[in-house]
């Protein structure tokens, strides 16, 4: 970020000069543009996800260029998400408070429904990893990304409850966005590698307040307290509060600098279970099985022992295609072995790749002294540049998949996978070993750790070496 100042906003004759700072303050300044790019992109999302499903499928024939649900699948889920992820490590939640639909849509919904008081059950802390792992998992389930009806029901079923939970709690704000989405715990972690975020200046801040200054209030959609304003993990970048009492800017700041500092105190063993069972276990075997020679080997083995027993009605039944995938047309079916060792082999992959980094994690906190769960958990927080390339490859190999089909090119797609591999890992060992230095230990205990942290980005690497390059 060098040659980027973000210089004090409490002197009038020094206004700020920061680009970044400028374009928060552009923010601020054009709010009604912001709400019609919101409304905008609103449009656009509902015919995304509703037209296609709506249509028949595709024949294999069909292209990209000339046929609407292979172009809307390209652009959803080849080019949309695995993209909105990278925006989250280059500008943080911006996508939230400009472009997600389901943000517009519950908020719109809180203007004009009842206000009521937002329940305990909405607030508990485990919602991001649930809700992810639900998703996940359920997409699997019915083959999110090659059917537009699968892609209805998850994202219409999204938003449904982003509207429902709007119009009952809260007043004008993202209660939605808050506590339930189920890619929110995905979006704070990956904010937090992020070069800008909005922040609150202490200082100004009690300035402000000793002047006996009154400005009007600002109505914070994911109801952060505003002087508290240090993370961009919550934030949704909309550009509302900027100026508040000449304290909050948009403000560079050294990548991935939340995760060794603020998460010190901020971390948590959510987290910690996120990144570990979520990020790197659950995510990686949903996109695994499809790939996997061990699948293809058990489910035969399986087969064959349920035929040589006389127990046919296994792989002879099938069940809705809003359960498990069923498109007899496309020769896509899921029978009921098949469902229930997606779901095995999912779930197996997301506790033995969650136990084995929690451990190797554990072994670098006990490095570092006496055990903690805070430690732990901010240790944790040193795999996010690594688990979210590690997604973002899995969410991009539809986009390979459908460029193929085309006949692109694609020379390219390996070396550039490994590149990302390589870079996540060494920004991942680089923060563990920052993480570890935070703690005030000898160099000698900060080597243990680190030696430890690499072993677990090493195991998430075999993961996606299995996937890429070892099947």
């Amino acid at each position: 970020m060098s040659g980027i100042i973000a210089t004090d906003r409490s002197n009038p004759e020094h206004p700020t000069k920061g680009r970044v700072a400028a374009f928060g303050a552009w923010m601020r300044t054009h709010q009604t543009a912001i709400r019609r790019i919101q409304w905008a992109v609103v449009l656009f999302y509902a015919v995304l996800i509703i037209v296609p499903a709506v249509r028949p499928l595709p024949d294999h024939t069909a292209h990209i260029w000339d046929d609407v649900t292979l172009f809307a699948q390209f652009l959803f889920w080849g080019i949309w998400w695995p993209f909105v992820l990278i925006s989250m490590v280059l500008m943080g939640r911006v996508w939230c408070g400009v472009f997600c639909p389901e943000g517009t849509l519950t908020e719109w919904a809180s203007r004009h429904g009842r206000g009521g008081s937002i329940p305990r059950w909405v607030r508990w802390g485990g919602w991001p990893f649930v809700a992810f792992v639900g998703t996940t998992v359920y997409g699997q389930m019915i083959s999110v990304y090659q059917y537009p009806k699968a892609t209805l029901l998850i994202l219409g079923g999204s938003t449904v409850g982003a509207l429902i939970i709007g119009y009952l709690y809260g007043r004008n704000v993202r209660v939605w966005c808050r506590y339930l989405c189920p890619v929110n715990g995905v979006f704070r972690l990956l904010s937090k590698l992020a070069p800008v975020h909005y922040r609150a200046d202490p200082v100004q801040w009690k300035l402000s307040r000793a002047r006996g200054e009154r400005p009007e209030a600002v109505n914070c959609p994911t109801l952060l307290s505003l002087k508290d304003l240090q993370t961009a993990s919550d934030c949704h970048v909309c550009g509302r509060c900027e100026g508040h009492r000449d304290a909050i800017t948009f403000t560079p700041r050294a990548p991935g600098s939340e995760v060794v500092r603020e998460s010190a105190r901020r971390a948590t063993p959510g987290d910690l279970l996120l990144i570990t069972f979520g990020l790197c276990g659950i995510a990686i075997g949903a996109f695994h099985w499809s790939a996997s020679p061990w699948f293809v080997d058990l489910k035969q083995m399986l087969a064959v022992w349920l035929v040589n027993h006389g127990w046919l009605w296994p792989l002879q039944s099938d069940l809705p295609w809003w359960i498990f995938t069923n498109y007899p047309d496309q020769n896509d079916v899921f029978n009921l072995v098949d469902g229930a060792l997606l779901l095995a082999y999912i779930g197996a992959t997301g506790v033995v790749m969650g136990t084995v980094l929690t451990a190797l994690l554990a072994f670098a906190d006990r490095s570092l002294g006496k055990r903690s769960i805070q430690r732990l958990s901010h240790l944790s927080h040193g795999l996010i540049p690594l688990a979210g390339v590690g997604v973002f490859l899995g969410l991009s190999a539809v986009t390979i998949s459908m460029l193929r089909a085309e006949q692109v090119p694609l020379f390219w797609v390996e070396p550039l996978r490994a590149g990302l591999l390589v870079l996540a890992s060494a920004w991942s060992l680089g923060l563990v070993w920052k993480i570890a230095g935070q703690y005030g230990t000898s160099v000698l205990r900060q080597f243990g750790a680190t030696a430890f942290g690499l072993g677990a980005i090493a195991v998430v690497d075999l993961a996606w070496w299995l996937l890429f390059w070892g099947w």
